[in-house]
């Protein structure tokens, strides 16, 4: 007898998805959110059940099921830990334990663990096990990735309960952007590159909020650093700057460092009076711990135009469509959503009002 199939998106498929989605909520969501919920994860069921047309391969079904899974442990491990900032520290894995550069991992990871932060690391060898022996286990996450020539995760982060694995690449760059309220990079490779960028990227365009990206390094023995991230800085500039393929502008979404102490004095600045922000419709409206002076939506008016769509700055405690509690303190104007680099100058100066 030849099988007939009913679309996933039919009534008669999203009556029965709506049984099953019934039969596994949890009694803790009620009204709005509750509802919410139930469309979106009805949603996914429904796309699941379209692979079955899809013609997809094997193998392409099984990426989709382990990289649902991975997305899945990587959100259910880090909400836990939600109120708690965090930082991605990036860099080789061939750093070995005696070079200024794993010292200098060492050092910063410590020092910004005694401010409150946990690090977020790739639980490999070299920086990333230094991202780790920093702060106490308890302020540490390790992301492996199954490679293989580095199969193991480092001995330090191993058998941890905030140490996750995983196969694919895009995944892990997920746990890491999706959970860092900062970055902090270290001398490395293809790799180390491969997450600088991504960070960069990822802030530039809008697609991540924006966060403190901070590049750090170790120093020889009279004290001077040595130099990685100035090169780095000359390529960035002659190859990319000086051709127009970025802004100069853009400049601002990354900081050098001249030393661990001052890297994490960098980072923890920006948090004095930003605390975070987000799109209501078109108007970007920043969080802050404080009211700005009554003068501060005048000066920017002044200083940053270029990134007003329309209208002017203001600054409040109520603001119509955004979520935070009354009382908090925003500022909030109509941004083209572009010159994020000249955004990220903007929070720079809220935190020295």
């Amino acid at each position: 007898m030849k099988r007939t199939t009913t679309a996933p998106h039919s009534p008669q498929i999203r009556a029965a998805i709506d049984s099953v989605v019934d039969l596994v909520t949890p009694a803790t969501f009620t009204g709005h959110e509750l509802a919410k919920r139930r469309i979106l994860i009805s949603e996914m069921v429904a796309t699941s059940l379209s692979l079955f047309g899809d013609e997809l391969t094997t193998g392409e079904l099984r990426l989709v099921r382990q990289a649902f899974r991975e997305m899945r442990a990587g959100f259910t491990m880090f909400n836990r830990y939600r109120s708690l900032r965090k930082i991605a520290v990036f860099g080789s894995a061939r750093t070995p334990r005696e070079h200024p550069d794993y010292t200098a991992a060492f050092e910063f990871s410590r020092l910004i663990a005694e401010r409150g932060w946990m690090t977020i690391t790739g639980a490999g060898p070299g920086i990333m096990q230094a991202g780790i022996e920093g702060p106490t286990p308890e302020q540490a996450f390790g992301l492996s990735i199954r490679l293989p020539f580095e199969d193991k995760p480092n001995p330090v982060i191993a058998n941890d309960p905030k140490l996750l694995t995983f196969r694919y690449f895009f995944t892990r760059k997920l746990a890491f952007m999706g959970n860092a309220d900062a970055v902090a990079a270290f001398p490395g490779g293809f790799g180390t590159q491969d997450e600088l960028f991504e960070a960069l990227t990822l802030v530039q365009t809008g697609r991540n909020a924006i966060v403190p990206i901070v590049l750090v390094e170790g120093h020889d023995s009279h004290g001077a650093p040595l130099g990685y991230w100035k090169k780095w800085e000359t390529f960035v500039r002659s190859a990319m700057h000086d051709t127009g393929w970025i802004s100069p502008e853009d400049e601002s979404l990354y900081h050098i460092a001249a030393s661990p102490t001052a890297a994490v004095d960098f980072v923890t600045k920006f948090y004095t009076r930003y605390q975070s922000s987000r799109y209501v419709d078109d108007r970007l409206v920043i969080r802050l711990t404080a009211p700005l002076p009554p003068s501060a939506c005048a000066e920017f008016n002044r200083d940053f135009s270029a990134i007003l769509a329309s209208g002017e700055f203001s600054q409040g405690t109520e603001f119509e469509g955004d979520d935070a509690p009354d009382g908090t303190p925003r500022l909030w104007f109509h941004h083209h959503r572009k010159n994020i680099g000249l955004v990220r100058r903007l929070i720079d100066r809220i935190n020295e009002q």
